[in-house]
């Protein structure tokens, strides 16, 4: 017998512009990547969804998710949808939303009807490929009727019941008893990240949980929700430790942008007994821009400060240079209109906070090692190797591949401010 055909799996993202808790927190990066994106590459790099619909009222959301699909190659797939003001409030439900999303994208299918509609909240922003894969599978192929992520939970929880029972009770648990963790019943944290249901089960119930729910156990260490400034401080922290190998290949990058103190040097400045200033660069960094420049890759060298060093090692390597610049990201931004070059497909090599508004920019920012907090937090990669010390060879080196990396690093050489 012929198996029935897998239904037509979409894929609903809401991402409303207000937020109270974290204003604009759709557009906030975590892994230097805006949680809408974040969300999107997780559907569109799922094997079970076959559209996806990004649902928002702000302009800009829509824009960083077509910007998503674009660098996966996968526009076609994506659809934006405007959500109306009556469902967008803080008192709008995500149901609400997907409900619209859901009858705007078979209105412009064409004919094409979905049979599973996913829920994928952009407020996790460690939902994966494979969360989405699972919730999706289990109602697309494994008869569930709604699906839902989870964590395995082993918390004793209470409650106050002060104002009812004049006591404190345990919620899962009887709190004269202390069983070990093994001797418990297995609980599950709804992690918040994504959901599956039935269409039509939906549609009449028009609630997420009905029939038959599946769970699907997710790793705990990425069950977080973002409603507050703590909390995604937490996430970026976490990034670097949670996020898949974020390096990026020559495919992914159209030009490189340097910032300069601190990037090509280790930030710090020598001055001797006439006043005269010395910084100390690396010799592998000049071969790496080398390597760079001879893979036809365009680059600059962007720096607020005015300063004749700038000049000078630029003028070396021969890569062109803006220094003295108050407004980095305007600079950066009117350079890769003169280049034609996009911004999403820019790598900006940055160390500390003047760096932050081209970081929000670049497609891919990128922090050395040692840099300020809040300028690795807000990197997608972070180099192994510090400022001064042969950084920018290390990503010449993600870039064109390990021949870079074969030989000894050579020593650090001094040059004059003046």
């Amino acid at each position: 017998m012929t198996p029935p055909p897998t239904p037509t799996v979409l894929a609903v993202i809401p991402a409303r512009g207000g937020s109270k808790g974290v204003p604009a927190k759709n557009l906030a990066q975590v892994g230097g990547v805006p949680l809408v994106a974040r969300a999107v590459r997780a559907c569109l790099s799922s094997a079970e969804v076959t559209d996806v619909v990004v649902t928002t009222d702000d302009p800009a959301i829509a824009d960083a998710a077509r910007a998503a699909a674009g660098a996966l190659g996968e526009s076609a797939r994506l659809h934006c949808v405007a959500r109306p003001a009556a469902i967008a409030g803080d008192t709008a439900t995500s149901e609400a939303a997907v409900l619209h999303a859901l009858d705007a994208y078979e209105a412009m299918a064409h004919g094409r009807t979905a049979g599973v509609v996913l829920l994928v909240q952009c407020t996790s922003p460690f939902v994966s490929r494979e969360d989405v894969d699972g919730v999706a599978r289990a109602v697309a192929r494994e008869g569930a009727d709604s699906a839902v992520t989870v964590a395995p939970f082993h918390g004793f929880v209470w409650r106050d019941g002060s104002a009812v029972e004049d006591d404190t009770y345990g919620v899962n648990h009887d709190k004269a008893v202390r069983p070990r963790r093994q001797d418990r019943p297995q609980d599950f944290l709804e992690t918040g990240a994504a959901y599956a249901m039935d269409v039509t089960g939906f549609r009449t119930h028009r609630h997420r949980f009905f029939g038959h729910t599946a769970l699907v156990a997710t790793d705990p260490a990425r069950a977080l929700e973002i409603d507050d400034p703590h909390d995604l401080a937490r996430a970026r922290a976490l990034a670097p430790l949670l996020d898949p190998s974020p390096l990026p290949t020559r495919a992914d990058v159209d030009a490189v942008v340097l910032d300069f103190d601190g990037t090509q040097t280790d930030d710090r400045v020598l001055i001797d007994s006439d006043g005269r200033e010395t910084v100390a660069v690396h010799r592998g960094d000049g071969l790496g821009i080398a390597a760079l420049r001879k893979a036809g890759l365009p680059l600059l060298i962007l720096s607020t400060e005015q300063n004749p060093v700038v000049a000078a090692r630029a003028h070396k390597l021969r890569v062109p240079v803006l220094h003295g610049i108050d407004r980095k990201d305007l600079a950066l931004k009117q350079w890769c209109e003169e280049q034609s070059v996009d911004p999403g497909r820019v790598l900006y090599v940055g160390n500390d906070v003047n760096d932050l508004p081209c970081f929000g920019l670049a497609g891919w920012p990128v922090a050395v090692a040692g840099a300020h907090d809040s300028v690795r937090a807000a990197a997608r990669a972070v180099t192994t190797t510090p400022g001064g010390s042969g950084a920018i060879r290390e990503i010449a080196a993600w870039l064109l591949g390990p021949t870079l990396t074969d030989s000894e690093p050579t020593p650090a050489t001094t040059t004059p401010t003046q």
